[in-house]
């Protein structure tokens, strides 16, 4: 916990979660209630619960432009802001959204996250997928796992014959850097009375991990929470973090206190705090191309 939080400059404070939200946006925070576990599990989808990144997979099936690639790299390299990137890329997309769905509906998931998500249900713990891909296959993907209610935080694609169209109910009003602001979702369940537990695997994942209060990490997201000394632990399956679940809420039962962490304040490092207001990449980024 951040000394005197309510002063120190240059950290950001848990906030009340948001009441106005457009068509499209995640459901308000419930306040956390007597008896629950004080604690919400954020978790991205692509490369997380899906085991491929389903928005790369969707471009690498359905966009033949040379420089898409090359452009996704530079973003995941962290040189580029995801909405952007998406603006750019969903214009490259020549496929019905029957023939995106078809791929998506192929890439595997992690056959432990479903046992997980219900465990944690049968808590009282929110669950919520939070992600900044696409996201228009993440609701059907979920109902064929059986888990149709969980609550999804993306951005809102649509589509009209083979052409789509993206738009970022789940944004934060004073950037445009990420298509989805997982940071403001950590922020809302914290400002809740709930300490965030984030599951992710990479770039997309940087600006929740930073605020959350245990995070789950692999692949590309380790290497950014070593460089930024973000405490994280291991993960490669969701059996691991279903067993490390299991033992908290063992010893949430016998001593509540101490068993999770409590919501901390965190230095601010993204957002219009840190870039000012209406910034739509981040500092050293580069734009895509337009399209031809």
């Amino acid at each position: 916990m951040t000394p005197d939080a309510t002063t120190a400059p240059g950290v950001v404070m848990p906030g009340p979660p948001a009441t106005t939200r457009p068509v499209g946006a995640a459901p308000p925070v419930e306040p956390l209630a007597p008896g629950q576990p004080p604690i919400a599990i954020l978790v991205d989808y692509d490369g997380t619960i899906a085991l491929t990144d389903v928005s790369d997979a969707v471009m690498a099936e359905h966009v033949s432009h040379a420089d898409w690639e090359r452009i996704a790299a530079i973003y995941d390299a962290g040189r580029m802001g995801s909405r952007r990137l998406m603006e750019w890329e969903i214009t490259l997309v020549n496929a019905t959204e029957a023939e995106l769905l078809a791929t998506a509906a192929a890439q595997p998931h992690d056959p432990g996250f479903v046992p997980f998500a219900r465990r944690a249900a049968a808590a009282g713990i929110p669950v919520e997928i939070v992600s900044d891909g696409f996201g228009f296959f993440i609701g059907p993907a979920l109902a064929r796992l059986g888990l149709a209610d969980l609550p999804i935080v993306s951005a809102r694609t649509t589509f009209e014959g083979r052409r789509g169209r993206i738009s970022w109910p789940n944004g934060h009003p004073g950037c445009g850097v990420c298509g989805t602001c997982k940071r403001q979702r950590v922020l809302d369940h914290q400002g809740a009375g709930r300490a965030v537990v984030f599951v992710g695997d990479g770039e997309s994942d940087r600006y929740a991990a930073g605020y959350a209060d245990v995070i789950f990490a692999k692949r590309t997201l380790v290497p950014i929470c070593v460089a930024n000394s973000w405490p994280f632990e291991r993960w490669t399956e969701f059996a691991e973090i279903h067993a490390w679940l299991n033992e908290r809420l063992d010893a949430w039962r016998r001593e509540p206190a101490g068993a999770f962490p409590t919501p901390a304040a965190h230095p601010i490092f993204c957002g219009p705090e840190a870039w000012g207001e209406g910034v739509q990449d981040p500092p050293g980024t580069e734009r895509p191309p337009a399209h031809g």
